[in-house]
């Protein structure tokens, strides 16, 4: 995030502060018959003898995912939960499956001193303005026919200290682990490490009233889960460094998220969500993808990176406005630019990339990967159940849910190439995609059907319908 430290907003509405998460968007309980009718898709059950083969993707898994876990309302083809009245859809706002503030984690001494460092920016910039302003206009002149006669030697001045940062920034280039993209890495591991289990103290002392116990239902799907995950992406040798523990929160907030220490936190109204265990899958793969790819540590280094050259700008800012009103004007558009042309496209090229490398780590699981792409089509027909308004997509840090599960559709081939190369079980019935798609045709045509001609508004949000159990 383009804070000192980022402001999480969870989905049920809390604010709360974090180094390592952000905030996803807000997000309101979604459990329903008719939504739920909508997201009924095929539970190919994932079995454990997913064989290891030749392909470099593919390791044995001891722990079966196909199980169905009644307690966690996740359905399986041909049903759906005998508690979901026809009229019950409460529907979402928004759902991100990570925080929609990336966080910007910095060494704990930057997050100290960056406010120092814009401070020091506005006061040399107004000592500046005011020491100009303080001149006689003969002494003005000499000095501009001083800048003019050494124009150059000022250029020289300035050319030197871009290359300076020019060599930085290339002399502090990686290559991300698994993709092999290229980016700016100034804060190692180590530093994270250390904020990560700061966060995690933090997170331990406010939910530990909250926490389920071991031998919870909840608590041994998502330990199954995340550790079928691991299992299967073995071979990578960031997911095997890592400890995954587990930890699931009972709070009606759909939220989860992976510190870069492997913690990771789930709430059960996330379970309570998604409409079968391969849409877990991917959220999770989605999630420890983050932590695998360190990309707390990339948004935090090219925050820093940014910030450091807008002290530049900034000092100029105050130095140039002739008021100190003109100047806070032109501060908040200098960071709203920095905001809108570089952090939040930035933290929206680490969402997707995560989809990327999460729909991976699903496919080597054995998982049915076309589910993640239902997961956002469902998103998609909430908020537009509810009435929701869309924004734009650069206005957020994610991509629109309708980019997203179009994104998730391009990689799907190669993911099922990925899941085949393993030998996993063949995907028995429909597709989901077809099936969300059919069953959303469905619900629109019987709710057209049940308007009275003299209607001319109905709830949306609550349409009586009775549903085929196909």
């Amino acid at each position: 995030c383009t804070q000192d430290r980022c402001q999480r907003l969870d989905l049920s509405g809390n604010t709360r502060k974090c180094f390592l998460t952000g905030s996803p968007d807000s997000y309101r309980n979604f459990i329903g018959k008719g939504l739920r009718f909508l997201l009924n898709v095929p539970n190919t059950e994932v079995y454990r003898n997913a064989h290891h083969s030749s392909g470099r993707f593919c390791f044995q898994s001891s722990q079966p995912l196909g199980e169905k876990i009644t307690s966690l309302q996740i359905s399986s083809v041909g049903q759906l939960p005998h508690h979901f009245s026809a009229c019950n859809i409460q529907i979402i706002r928004s759902f991100h499956t990570s925080p929609s503030f990336q966080a910007a984690p910095v060494p704990l001494f930057w997050i100290i001193v960056k406010p120092a460092q814009k401070l020091f920016a506005i006061i040399l910039g107004r000592s500046i303005r005011n020491w100009w302003k303080a001149l006689p206009p003969n002494k003005q002149e000499l000095f501009k026919e001083s800048a003019r006669k050494n124009k150059w030697k000022i250029l020289l001045g300035v050319s030197s200290l871009g290359v300076l940062f020019v060599v930085f920034y290339f002399t502090h280039l990686e290559e991300t682990p698994i993709t092999g993209r290229t980016r700016l890495l100034v804060f190692g591991k180590g530093h994270f490490r250390e904020l990560s289990q700061m966060e995690y103290d933090m997170w331990m002392e406010e939910f530990k009233s909250k926490m389920l116990p071991e031998t919870d239902a909840r608590y041994q799907v998502v330990e199954r889960v995340v550790g079928h995950l691991s299992e299967s992406n073995k071979d990578i040798p960031q997911v095997s460094a890592l400890k995954w523990v587990i930890h699931v929160v009972d709070e009606p907030g759909v939220n989860a998220f992976v510190l870069p220490n492997g913690q990771v936190f789930v709430f059960t109204g996330l379970l309570n969500a998604v409409s079968d265990i391969h849409q877990l899958s991917f959220i999770l793969g989605h999630e420890i993808a983050h932590a695998v790819l360190e990309h707390a540590a990339e948004k935090a280094s090219l925050v820093h990176f940014l910030d450091f050259l807008s002290l530049i700008f900034l000092a100029m800012i105050w130095a140039i406005c002739p008021r100190d009103s003109l100047a806070v004007v032109g501060q908040w558009i200098q960071s709203k630019l920095q905001e809108f042309m570089f952090d939040r496209p930035y933290s929206r090229t680490l969402e997707a990339e995560a989809d990327k490398v999460g729909l991976q780590f699903a496919a080597k699981a054995c998982v049915d990967v076309r589910a993640s792409s239902v997961f956002w089509q469902q998103m998609e027909l909430a908020e537009t159940i509810q009435g929701q308004p869309k924004l734009p997509e650069w206005l957020s840090t994610h991509p629109s849910h309708e980019n997203r599960a179009e994104h998730l559709d391009r990689l799907i081939p190669e993911a099922l190439k990925i899941r085949d190369s393993c030998n996993c079980p063949s995907l028995s019935g429909p597709d989901p995609r077809l099936i969300f798609k059919l069953n959303m045709q469905h619900l629109l045509e019987s709710s057209k059907d049940q308007e009275t001609p003299n209607s001319t508004k109905r709830d949306l949000s609550k349409p009586k319908l009775d549903f085929p159990h196909t």
